[in-house]
């Protein structure tokens, strides 16, 4: 049985967004895949699918992110070379381009140092990303009905005729998978299932997918963990609650950026909390601000407001400011929002 044959069509204008890209995919033999700063789960995974697909058919393919791959989603890339902009290799790899495949994100603010040295480059974008800002190069899927820039490189690979190796199906999985929250968040469509069926029946294993994204963690992160919690706050009028992180907490524990990802989720949990919101300082004296929500409140609308963006219940910024200041403009712009 073709599981595939199962999974619901995409949207005929998605349909139609793919078949361009892979005509623009066809004529290149040089291709430079690059994602947002700080790389999540999605766009690394949705690098190393496509990765691997285009490799596979005969294309030269590197990863060139704007920041190093992070360790626990380095098991994905399967061979593919992977370098940030600070590289050599990196850099001569933009120099020898073809084309440029931008992977969720339509930003050019969040490609970081990498966007000056593709901006006289052919560039196309596969995000899905409300779409609040032109095009970053054509032609462009933006379709926010995706929940992962995954599921789109996953229709791009079926709507070639081309299955994905089992190599390509993890890395599918886990960009699908990291995105929709294990499955829990509002954007886990019967659609999604279907997909996840789909590359379970390649041969993913859940299991150890679980273990692979999830089930890593140091000392380090347990010993930040442990400062995160013993330090979230509730706003005493609206539904918000907050996590702050200061550098002195990141280098006393000995955490790494990635002992960082899911700590949010924690102020998200709180009873009565609609609105959690990760504030940490950087060591250059600006805040990453991360935002979730489990209500309805658009917090990408809030992060715009702080010069960020992102999707309607998951969004964040970078403020130019120390922990404290980064605070108040956080709570202020939340506090006008409610």
């Amino acid at each position: 049985m073709n599981t595939a044959e199962h999974v619901t069509p995409p949207p005929p204008d998605r349909a139609a967004g793919l078949a361009r890209i892979r005509a623009q995919l066809e004529s290149a033999q040089r291709v430079v895949m690059t994602t947002h700063v700080n790389a999540d789960g999605d766009g690394a995974g949705s690098e190393a699918a496509l990765g691997g697909w285009l490799r596979r058919s005969g294309h030269d393919a590197t990863v060139v992110n704007p920041t190093r791959l992070p360790d626990g989603y380095q098991f994905l890339l399967d061979g593919i070379p992977a370098w940030t902009h600070s590289d050599e290799q990196g850099r001569e790899a933009i120099r020898d381009a073809d084309l440029i495949v931008v992977l969720d994100t339509a930003e050019p603010s969040r490609l970081g140092q990498v966007m000056p040295l593709i901006d006289s480059h052919r560039v196309l974008t596969i995000d899905h990303h409300p779409a609040v800002s032109p095009s970053l190069g054509e032609p462009s899927v933006r379709d926010a009905t995706a929940a992962a820039a995954g599921e789109l490189v996953y229709d791009l690979i079926i709507g070639a005729g081309d299955e994905p190796t089992l190599a390509e199906a993890r890395a599918l999985y886990a960009a699908i998978s990291t995105d929709t929250g294990s499955f829990r968040y509002g954007n886990t469509t019967s659609r999604v299932h279907l997909i996840t069926a789909h590359l379970v029946s390649l041969g993913v294993d859940p299991e150890e997918m679980y273990h692979r994204l999830y089930g890593g963690y140091t000392l380090a992160r347990l010993s930040l963990l442990q400062r995160a919690l013993a330090g979230i706050r509730i706003h005493d009028r609206i539904p918000v609650a907050w996590i702050s992180l200061s550098h002195a907490d990141m280098t006393e524990t000995g955490a790494t950026r990635d002992d960082v990802e899911g700590i949010v989720e924690y102020a998200r949990r709180l009873v009565g909390v609609e609105v959690a919101v990760l504030l940490r300082e950087l060591a250059d004296g600006r805040t990453k601000v991360s935002l979730r929500t489990s209500g309805h409140t658009d917090v990408a609308a809030a992060a715009r407001e702080l010069g960020g963006g992102g999707h309607v219940k998951a969004a964040g910024a970078v403020l130019d400011a120390r922990l404290a200041d980064a605070r108040s403009q956080v709570l202020g712009v939340l506090e006008a929002l409610f």
